[in-house]
């Protein structure tokens, strides 16, 4: 080879340097105040979410939304349970509460009646002895009247404790419930368990080789080129 044609394949190889350098350029080389989060994703219409600014978007089927506290699927399930079992507890409560109320009521109004039943005898005989006296007829009248309200205010609170009764046994189906819930956690946490012992290494992360930036094949990653490969094409020039 002549010393001319060197020279032509010299400029030839700088020129092709020069090409990927502007490519390089083209691409942009990020400041390291401007650099990436390394959590970041990108969201339809190329616009990067971190965990600080994500925000769910009903259009966005993609990516999923990060692993936050908020979004770790056995942590909520895991609130749900805990939650539901508390205030159902509350909700037991207060029924007791209430059935108690009814109990109460319930006796009160039988005390009533047995006071009204003791009037009725009064004024029966009164009207029997005295039947020219009106007001002993009227007053007859009026606790009988009583009486058999009373009855019908026995009877509503009597329905309102079975109500209560069929209200806490439909309750029972939050225990199922919850018991559900536990079942899928449980398997969830097997699989996670599972999946991490599969995909487990006999060598850490932090040694491992870095990932290729381009592997044959790829349709979009043509134009990179790493500091290492222009180092390496530098160095291959001058050993020409």
């Amino acid at each position: 080879m002549t010393q001319e044609e060197l020279d032509a394949l010299m400029a030839e190889d700088l020129s092709d340097l020069g090409n990927s350098i502007n490519s390089i350029d083209s691409i942009g080389l990020e400041e390291p105040n401007q650099k990436e989060d390394a959590d970041a994703v990108i969201q339809d219409g190329g616009h990067i979410v971190t965990h600080d600014n994500y925000r769910v978007s009903s259009t966005s089927a993609w990516p999923p939304p990060p692993p936050t506290d908020d979004h770790k699927v056995v942590h909520q399930l895991d609130d749900v349970t805990k939650d539901s079992e508390e205030k159902a507890t509350e909700m037991f409560d207060k029924l007791e509460t209430i059935n108690g109320f009814c109990l109460d009521a319930e006796n009160t109004s039988n005390d009533a009646k047995t006071c009204i039943a003791r009037n009725i005898e009064v004024f029966e005989i009164l009207h029997e002895k005295f039947p020219n006296v009106q007001t002993f007829g009227e007053l007859l009248e009026l606790n009988k009247n009583l009486d058999n309200k009373i009855d019908n205010i026995i009877n509503s609170v009597q329905m309102g404790q079975d109500e209560v009764m069929m209200t806490m046994d439909m309750m029972q189906y939050q225990d199922i419930h919850r018991q559900k819930i536990e079942r899928v956690i449980n398997v969830m946490r097997a699989l996670s368990k599972y999946m991490n012992s599969l995909f487990e290494g006999k060598i850490d992360d932090d040694k491992r080789v870095g990932s290729a930036m381009h592997i044959e094949g790829d349709t979009t990653t043509e134009d990179v080129v790493s500091n290492a490969d222009i180092e390496a094409l530098i160095n291959s020039l001058g050993k020409k």
